[in-house]
């Protein structure tokens, strides 16, 4: 079992950034990828970025490519989705989750076992 805590959520202007940090408790020594998902109002959820535990891969939707950069600092637990140059399309709340065994791809939320409560980013033009 995996619990996590988003935090780092707010308002920005566009052109702005904003900095997620996603705390972990639990055991995930099983998870085999942690991703940043999105939800706008009226939206389905979809995948922004994700982090591979075993090789450190990292992968990102088109939308946020060269804007948005995961991390995570093992020895606090916690990952990081920095995001540069919001857009006001940006606007959602924001969750991280882990998965167990990624098998179908890294984007589809069925793949994540363990989610985070989200936390709301709102980006102003």
């Amino acid at each position: 079992e995996v619990e996590f805590v988003e935090s780092g959520g707010g308002l920005a202007q566009a052109g702005g950034s904003l900095r997620l940090s996603c705390a972990a408790s639990g055991d995930d020594g099983d998870a085999d990828a942690i991703g940043w998902f999105r939800q706008a109002p009226g939206k389905a959820r979809e995948g922004v970025s994700c982090m591979s535990d075993s090789d450190g891969s990292t992968y990102y939707a088109d939308s946020v490519k060269g804007r948005f950069t995961i991390s995570s600092d093992i020895a606090k637990n916690t990952v990081y989705l920095q995001m540069n140059n919001l857009k006001p399309e940006d606007t959602a709340v924001y969750y991280c989750a882990a998965a167990r065994e990624l098998n179908t791809g890294w984007g589809s939320k069925y793949e994540y076992d363990y989610w985070g409560q989200g936390t709301q980013v709102t980006v102003s033009s």
